[in-house]
């Protein structure tokens, strides 16, 4: 059993989605739960309205608390190398950025950098899993599934300088 709730951000609806033990399996920008949920591949109708610990844990974030989401349980399936970039990106600092290119060396797979930059396209649970920490080669902000403009504005929430 799932359940999600929606929460309003300066950057939009943000659907958070749970299992029955307060897991967070899925969350995006998105004022559609079924199309949050189905990034986790949870089928459509399969999460109910309620209100969540995790909703609560992102409006605080949002509210300038910058560990507010450190605590909160993620979990989301996957390879065992996406597992480990997934795992990698919850290591990194509110306020910092890491090069994809960073990423792949620090798990031992320098030359992996296209394949982190995967794992943050098909990471299920953003926000709780920061991927928009995770910046081009040059510096510059690349693709993110909920729009570059997002991650621009999430990356100044965190005192990131823009001008990436």
């Amino acid at each position: 059993m799932y359940a999600y709730e929606s929460v309003d951000t300066p950057d939009g609806p943000f659907i958070v989605v749970e299992r029955d033990d307060g897991v967070v399996v899925a969350a995006g920008w998105s004022a559609d739960p079924e199309a949050v949920a189905e990034r986790a591949g949870i089928e459509p109708g399969a999460a109910l309205p309620d209100s969540l610990a995790s909703a609560d844990a992102v409006r605080a974030w949002y509210a300038g608390a910058p560990l507010a989401l450190d605590g909160v349980a993620v979990e989301q399936s996957g390879t065992v190398f996406q597992s480990a970039v997934w795992h990698a990106l919850r290591q990194i600092p509110a306020g910092q950025v890491r090069r994809y290119g960073e990423v792949a060396t620090e798990l031992g797979s320098p030359g992996a950098s296209r394949a982190v930059g995967a794992a943050c396209g098909r990471n299920a649970v953003a926000l709780f899993v920061p991927c928009h920490r995770v910046v081009g080669a040059s510096g510059k902000l690349t693709g993110f599934a909920w729009g570059v403009d997002v991650k621009r504005s999430l990356l100044e929430r965190e005192d990131v300088a823009t001008a990436l």
